[in-house]
């Protein structure tokens, strides 16, 4: 990519990183990039198009995997979040050049031990080459892996939105039942009571623990006050599933790691579809058709 240099692209992913060194939770990738691409001038080739997507935003989801490598940056269910580690780098390597070198560096070092210890991965290319990015297969195959992932988690949470309230209560019930799980009580239509699903580990709801469920169908994150409120309606030999398509604050989630003597399960919307992609042969074909998934399998790029 000769049209962009090294401390170009050094300059735009510490541009990246100020911009989600204020968001400890974490930024959507799409609402990172749209910010970045706001709060820096881009040139006539980075405003530029590939056929597969806008040229600036390869170029900064290339240049990132570096730095994910690197251990400063993790990309986890289309969130992007900056690790203390990539805080600390952004402080050592101010110039943007060092930045991205020392970046490559560790990238580079990963591939060599990468390619020692998987013989077999062979879509993974050479080492970085000082001025090209389109050649790298490895990382070629990292976004192209990351997008399609970003692209279906975005289609299924608008499908999930777009749900009536009642049908998402209806459709965590059936997963709940193709898990194992005995689901005696739906709550009706109507004002929130706190439990939404009352669920039981054997058939008659004689054997603990009893399981209450709360499903919220909104796009922000649950806090930890909101997870409390929730938690007082769970008895002391009651255990508790929290579905939430929005995800959860780091506070609430360090809560519900904190709690010893309630048992509380937190459920975002990207676990919500590994749990519904597991279970499909054991849904039934009309809770199948509430989120009629189908699963693709391709190679990752950790092969």
């Amino acid at each position: 990519m000769a049209q962009i240099t090294n401390k170009r692209i050094g300059e735009l992913v510490q541009a990246l990183f100020r911009i989600l060194e204020k968001q400890p939770e974490g930024m959507k990738a799409k609402e990172a990039l749209a910010a970045l691409a706001n709060s820096v001038t881009l040139t006539d080739y980075e405003a530029g198009s590939y056929e597969s997507g806008r040229r600036f935003e390869k170029i900064v989801r290339f240049a990132t995997v570096d730095t994910v490598r690197a251990g400063w940056l993790i990309k986890e269910s289309g969130v992007w979040t900056l690790t203390e580690e990539g805080a600390e780098a952004l402080k050592l390597y101010k110039d943007p050049l060092e930045f991205h070198k020392k970046a490559a560096q560790i990238y580079q070092h990963w591939l060599k031990n990468h390619k020692k210890s998987n013989p077999t991965a062979e879509l993974v290319s050479a080492l970085i080459e000082e001025n090209s990015l389109e050649d790298e297969s490895d990382k070629s195959v990292s976004v192209s892996y990351e997008e399609a992932k970003e692209q279906a988690q975005d289609k299924i949470d608008a499908f999930l939105h777009a749900m009536e309230p009642y049908e998402f209560q209806r459709l965590v019930a059936d997963l709940l039942k193709a898990i194992g799980y005995h689901v005696t009580w739906i709550a009706p239509p109507g004002k929130d009571g706190g439990v939404d699903i009352l669920a039981y580990t054997d058939p008659l709801g004689t054997q603990g623990p009893r399981i209450k469920v709360q499903v919220k169908q909104q796009q922000n994150k649950v806090s930890e006050p909101n997870l409390k409120s929730f938690m007082a309606n769970i008895g002391q030999h009651d255990s508790g599933i929290f579905f939430c398509t929005g995800g959860f604050t780091k506070d609430a989630e360090n809560y519900a790691r904190s709690q010893e003597s309630k048992r509380i399960m937190l459920i975002d919307s990207p676990k919500l579809v590994q749990l519904w992609t597991d279970n499909i042969p054991r849904l039934s074909d009309q809770a199948w058709q509430r989120l009629p998934l189908i699963p693709i399998y391709f190679l990752t790029p950790e092969g």
